[in-house]
């Protein structure tokens, strides 16, 4: 996916601004509630594009680099459009000792897409966490909210391969 100097999703088409108006107005007379609107923007768009950051610095009379610089500090929040699927690969000490490193070269050879990105279709976006708190069943992958523990190269090309299944049905 084409990223541009901000790291934002290209603003290809323009986003339907007439959405945030209900969450803006809920949290108006909230100036701490910068957080719970991002939220509730990402909640409606799948991710935050530009132009939404925008609108929310504008309505909310507060400087789009604060706006832009919450939406950049925490990572529940995304600038870029997210996969159907998302695909978090264990990268702590126990998982890379274990074969991290292999199962992640499985997993974005078979679906095609490099780590930290969304693939062109928006199928697939394949993540590397720090630490997933699964030690014990190391490596592990986590597919949207499902752990797959004690996955070899093999095991990964295997769940590669189905979830790119169960995507073209």
């Amino acid at each position: 996916m084409t990223q541009n100097a901000c790291n934002c999703a290209p603003e290809a088409k323009r986003v339907d601004l007439s959405l945030l108006e209900p969450v803006l107005a809920q949290y108006a007379e909230d100036d701490g509630a910068l957080i719970p609107v991002l939220q509730h923007a990402q909640g409606l768009y799948g991710y935050l594009p530009l132009d939404v950051l925008r609108e929310i610095a504008e309505k909310r009379s507060t400087p789009f680099s604060e706006v832009y610089g919450v939406a950049t500090f925490y990572t529940q929040f995304h600038l870029m459009p997210r996969g159907k699927t998302v695909v978090r690969i264990c990268q702590g000490t126990a998982c890379h000792v274990a074969g991290a490193p292999a199962v992640t070269r499985a997993i974005t050879d078979e679906l095609d897409v490099s780590l930290g990105e969304t693939s062109a279709d928006l199928n697939f976006t394949v993540e590397a966490v720090a630490c997933v708190g699964c030690c014990g069943l190391a490596p592990v992958v986590v597919i949207d909210e499902k752990v797959h523990g004690q996955v070899d190269a093999g095991g990964a090309r295997k769940l590669a391969r189905v979830l790119r299944a169960e995507a073209s049905r």
